[in-house]
Parts: structure tokens; sequence; C-alpha cells
């Protein structure tokens, strides 16, 4: 008999119209909820391959730096989230004036790091002709507001924190993007423009979410300004979407 279902489940990859056996899910989507949990918890605590990262970023022509969290270790970063927005003790960046700085943070999927944030820095910076761009920083054991520091130390009138989201049990890789004017220790969530889902084919493409990023910087830049006063006045869905 076919599944009057199959057509909404097709629409989506929320978990919706699951059917039952008996007082419980069906065998096949009993087994599909523990693969989507397992990879969820597998994009949490699988730790981001640095080097490989840094090699993709590299071919935009930027240098490229490192840095580390205050959370020693990934048990530390999840049990202390206050750690994870600061730079560990010690931690020194060259000093200068740009426009922007783009930093690349494992946050709570390094997996969507580690598949998404070369293809949307590449379309980013290709949106961005004759803007100072700082080194590219890629943090790890990081949160958002670990970006505010390493703007402040770069001297960037605005950062993007480009972040692994909280995995869900459809996403586990999904990037978001965070910008945040004039950054500096101790800016507030509100203060902040946030672009998610960035995974593509299955959430924004990196070209759809550079466009939207491009003209909340032109004009954040304008403004002076970011966060609640910001609003993103572009289309709200793809073209041929709706």
């Amino acid at each position: 008999m076919s599944d009057a279902f199959e057509v909404l489940r097709a629409a989506t990859r929320a978990r919706v119209a699951l059917g039952r056996a008996g007082d419980g899910l069906p065998t096949d989507r009993l087994l599909e909820f523990r693969a989507a949990h397992a990879a969820a918890r597998d994009a949490v605590h699988t730790p981001l391959d640095v080097d490989a990262v840094v090699a993709e970023l590299g071919e935009t022509g930027l240098d490229v730096l490192t840095v580390t969290s205050a959370a020693p270790d990934r048990a530390t970063y999840l049990q202390r989230p206050d750690l994870g927005r600061q730079l560990a003790p010690g931690t020194s960046l060259p000093a200068g004036e740009h426009d922007l700085a783009l930093v690349v943070a494992d946050g709570l999927s390094p997996l969507a790091v580690a598949e998404h944030a070369a293809g949307t820095v590449a379309a980013v910076l290709e949106r961005l002709a004759g803007w100072s761009v700082a080194p590219l920083v890629v943090a790890t054991q990081a949160r958002v507001a670990i970006g505010d520091q390493i703007g402040e130390a770069l001297g960037a009138r605005i950062v993007v924190v480009l972040i692994g989201e909280r995995p869900g049990l459809s996403s586990a890789d999904s990037l978001g993007l965070y910008l945040t004017w004039g950054p500096r220790t101790g800016r507030a969530d509100s203060e902040r423009n946030c672009i998610s889902n960035v995974r593509p084919p299955h959430g924004l493409g990196y070209a759809q979410a550079a466009e939207t990023l491009a003209g909340l910087l032109l004009a954040s830049r304008e403004l002076g300004a970011s966060g609640v006063v910001l609003k993103d006045e572009g289309t709200a869905l793809p073209p041929g979407a709706g």
C-alpha cells in the first residue's frame, strides 16, 4: 500500500508523519532517529581539522591565523560557555585598520565548518571588492562572542563570525554567520545580525548567504551599527521559491 505521507516527507527534512507500529515507531523510523542522533553527537565532538581548513582558506590569498579560546579542551568548552567567548591568555594578533575581519570558529559543529566555511568565505570575498579585509582567523573551542575580542585586536570596523551551529536531528552541518559592528569585548547579542542554516543543498547556498551578508555589511557600514537596528531588506526566498 502506498504511503499517503510520502509526498510530505519528501518536501522537508523535518521529522514528520513518522507512522507507528503498535505503541511505538516503525523500525525504519526508529533507526533513522538513532542515526540522526549519532550524527549530531559526532558533529559536536569530532575535532576540527584545523590544518585542512587553513589550507582551504589560504586559497583566498589572505593570511590565515589560528587561535584558541580560553577553554583548554572540548569537555571544558561544553561546560563553560564563558571560556569559549574569550581568547586564551597571552594570545597576540597583528593590529591594523580594516573594514572587515572574518573569523571561522568551530562552535558546536566543527563538521559544518569543515564542509562549508571555505566556500562561504570565498563567496563573501567575491562580493566585497574594495574592502580592506584583515587576515582570516580560525578559532577553536570558540563561541560567537570570541569574534568581538578578535575584531577589536585586529582593528576591524566589522567582524563576521562563521560558526558551526548547534546540530539538530536533521541538520548536523549547519553554518551560521554573525555580523557585529564595532567589535569589542562586552557586545550584546542584540547588537549582532545572524544568517543561519548555510548548508547547501538543504539550506542556504554559499552565493545566497554571501549576497545577504554583503547587503548587511554595506548597510551596517552606512548606518554605523548592527543588531536590532539593522534590518535585512533583501528577498526572503531564493529565486524561484514561494
